[in-house]
C-alpha cells in the first residue's frame, strides 16, 4: 500500500514538473515570438516614427544630455583661464618679457588632476549606477557640484584651484558616460545615433557658451573678471536635479534587476500615448530575450567580466574607439592657448575659440545627416583619415618662424577650425553611439566608463605633453607637434581599419549573437543574424 501510494506520488511529482516545463518552453517560445517581432519593426522603423512612437524618450534624453552643457561651460574654463589676462596675473607668475604666466607644470598639474577626478567619479559611476539606478547617482552628483563650485570660487591660491579642480573632476566623471549609456536604453534603434551623438552638440554648446562668457570678461580686470564665471556654473544643477528626479529610471536597467512589469510601466512613459500594449510587450520580450542571451552567455556586470571571453572583443573595441577621440583632439582641444603662444593676440584666439565652438555645433547636425546614409564605422574612419593628414600639414607650417611670418598662424587657425568641424561632423559624435553599441546589456555601463576611464589616461598624457610643447618658456615646438601628433593618429587610422565593426541598425541582441559567433569586424555589415538559433549566416 505505502509503495502504491509512493509510485502515486512520484507519478504526480513528474506530471507537475513535466506542465511547469511545458509552461516555462512555452513562456519562452512567446518571448521570442515576441522579441522577433520587435526586432523587425527596428529595423523598418523610420525616423519620423521613432519620434512619433518614441517622444518622451526623446525629450528625457535631452533633459539628461542638458548636464552636458553645463559640464562644456566648466571645462571651457579649465583650459581657456590659463589665456585669461586676470587669472593669469592673479594666479601666475611674472615673465621677463612683463606678462604674467601659469607655470606649465601648474597648467599640467589643473589639467591631469581634473582628469584624475573624473577618472575616480567615472569607477564609482560604474558600480553606483548599476547598484541605485542612473536618475539617483545623478541627482547626487549634481549637488556635489554644486557644493565644489563653492571651493573654486573662493580659491585664494593655485593649488586651492587645482584641489577645487579635482573634486569637480568626480561629477563631471559621471556626466561623461552616464548621459550617453541612459540615452541608449531609453530608444529604439533609429534614434539611438541622434540621441547619443546629442551628446556631443550638448558639450559644443557649454564650451561655447563658456568661451563666450570668458571673451566678454577679456577686459575687465581684478578678480570679478574669472570669479562671475565661476558663480555662473550654479545656475542649472538644481533644474536639471528636478528634472531627472521626474524622469523615468532606464527600462534596460529594470530588465537587468528582473523588474520586468516595471520596464513595462517605464516604456509606456517613454512612448506615444495611443501605443499599441501588444507593441510594449513585444519590446519587453526583445529585452528579456537579450538578456536570456547573455545569461547564456554568463555574462554578469563585474569589472572583471569586461576582460573574459567575447566580452575581451568587445572591450578592446569600446576602449580604443573612445580613445581614437582623444588622439585626433589634442590641438583643436587647446586651440585658444595655441594660437595665443603662437603670437596672436589674447582676444583673436578667443574669437577662434567662440568660431570653433560654433562650428561643432553645426558639424553634429551634419553628422546627423550622414550617419543614416553611410554608417558609424565610414564616418569615424574618414574623420580620422582627415585629421591625420591636415595634422602633418599643421606641422610643416611649423617650420618657418611664425613671428616673421604672422599670417602663418592665422592660417594654422584656419585649418583648426576646419579640423574642428570635420572632428564633430565624423569622431566627435559617432564614437558616442559606437561605445554604447558594442558591449553587452550587463556591462555597458562599465564598458563606458572604461573606455571613458582610458581616455582620461590619454588625456592626462597629453595634459602633460601639449603645454610643454607649445609653451615659448618650456620646449617650444609649437605647431612642429603636428608631426608628432599626426603619427599618433595615423595609428589609430590603422587600428580602426582592421578592428572596428559597423554597428548600423542591429539591435543590442543580434550584437551579442555577431559577437557570439565571432564575426569579423569587416563582415558585420553583411551578416544576417536568426534570433531564434542565435546563428549567423552570409547575405
Amino acid at each position: 500500500m505505502a509503495e502504491h501510494q509512493e509510485d502515486v506520488t512520484n507519478t504526480t511529482t513528474t506530471a507537475v514538473l513535466r506542465d511547469k516545463d511545458e509552461e516555462m518552453l512555452e513562456h519562452r517560445d512567446d518571448t521570442l515570438k515576441g522579441a522577433q517581432r520587435a526586432t523587425e519593426d527596428e529595423h523598418g522603423m523610420s525616423l519620423r516614427e521613432g519620434i512619433r512612437k518614441y517622444p518622451k524618450a526623446v525629450f528625457w534624453s535631452i533633459w539628461f544630455s542638458s548636464a552636458l552643457i553645463m559640464e562644456g561651460f566648466d571645462h571651457a574654463f579649465v583650459t581657456g583661464f590659463f589665456a585669461f589676462p586676470a587669472f593669469q596675473k592673479r594666479y601666475g607668475t611674472l615673465q621677463s618679457d612683463g606678462t604674467y604666466q601659469v607655470r606649465a607644470d601648474l597648467q599640467s598639474a589643473v589639467g591631469n588632476g581634473v582628469n584624475a577626478g573624473e577618472i575616480v567619479g567615472l569607477l564609482l559611476n560604474g558600480f553606483l549606477a548599476d547598484w541605485i539606478g542612473y536618475r539617483w547617482v545623478m541627482i547626487g552628483c549634481l549637488f556635489l557640484m554644486m557644493a565644489f563650485i563653492f571651493l573654486q570660487f573662493f580659491a585664494t591660491s593655485i593649488y586651492m584651484y587645482l584641489g577645487a579642480e579635482i573634486l569637480l573632476g568626480l561629477p563631471w566623471g559621471v556626466f561623461q558616460t552616464l548621459t550617453t549609456t541612459y540615452a541608449a536604453e531609453v530608444c529604439p534603434n533609429v534614434l539611438r545615433p541622434y540621441l547619443t551623438m546629442l551628446v556631443s552638440l550638448c558639450w559644443s554648446i557649454g564650451y561655447l557658451v563658456g568661451t563666450g562668457v570668458l571673451r566678454a570678461f577679456l577686459s575687465s580686470e581684478g578678480q570679478w573678471a574669472y570669479r562671475i564665471p565661476f558663480a555662473l556654473q550654479w545656475a542649472l544643477p538644481i533644474p536639471l536635479a528636478i528634472g531627472i528626479f521626474l524622469a523615468p529610471e532606464s527600462p534596460w536597467w529594470l530588465i537587468r534587476k528582473g523588474r520586468s512589469e516595471d520596464a513595462r510601466k517605464v516604456l509606456h512613459r517613454l512612448r506615444a500615448k495611443d501605443s499599441p500594449e501588444d507593441e510594449i510587450a513585444d519590446t519587453v520580450a526583445m529585452m528579456v530575450q537579450t538578456v536570456r542571451i547573455e545569461n547564456e552567455m554568463k555574462s554578469t556586470s563585474s569589472y572583471w567580466d569586461l576582460f573574459k571571453g567575447v566580452n575581451l572583443r568587445r572591450t578592446e573595441i569600446t576602449v580604443l574607439t573612445y580613445l581614437i577621440q582623444e588622439l585626433c583632439a589634442p590641438l583643436v582641444a587647446y586651440i585658444v592657448y595655441f594660437l595665443e603662444q603662437a603670437g596672436l593676440d589674447p582676444k583673436a584666439a578667443f574669437d577662434f575659440g567662440m568660431g570653433e565652438y560654433a562650428l561643432a555645433i553645426v558639424g553634429v547636425f551634419v553628422a546627423w545627416y550622414f550617419v543614416p546614409r553611410t554608417g558609424r564605422r565610414t564616418l569615424l574612419l574618414v574623420g580620422t583619415a582627415f585629421m591625420t593628414i591636415t595634422t602633418f600639414v599643421i606641422g610643416f607650417l611649423g617650420i618657418p618662424n611664425i613671428k616673421t611670418h604672422p599670417n602663418i598662424g592665422y592660417g594654422i587657425g584656419s585649418i583648426l577650425l576646419i579640423e574642428y568641424f570635420v572632428f564633430f561632423i565624423t569622431i566627435g559624435p559617432i564614437i558616442y553611439t559606437i561605445v554604447t553599441e558594442i558591449p553587452s546589456n550587463y556591462l555597458r555601463n562599465k564598458s563606458v566608463v572604461l573606455a571613458r576611464a582610458v581616455y582620461n589616461v590619454g588625456v592626462l598624457v597629453y595634459g602633460q605633453l601639449v603645454p610643454h610643447m607649445m609653451q615659448k618658456a618650456s620646449w617650444n615646438w609649437g605647431a612642429k607637434s603636428g608631426f608628432f601628433y599626426g603619427a599618433i593618429m595615423g595609428l589609430g587610422f590603422i587600428w580602426a581599419w582592421f578592428r572596428l565593426p559597423e554597428t548600423k541598425n542591429r539591435t543590442f541582441a543580434e550584437m551579442d549573437i555577431l559577437f557570439k559567433n565571432k564575426v569579423k569586424a569587416r563582415d558585420f555589415e553583411k551578416t544576417k543574424v536568426d534570433l531564434g538559433s542565435e546563428t549567423v549566416s552570409q547575405a
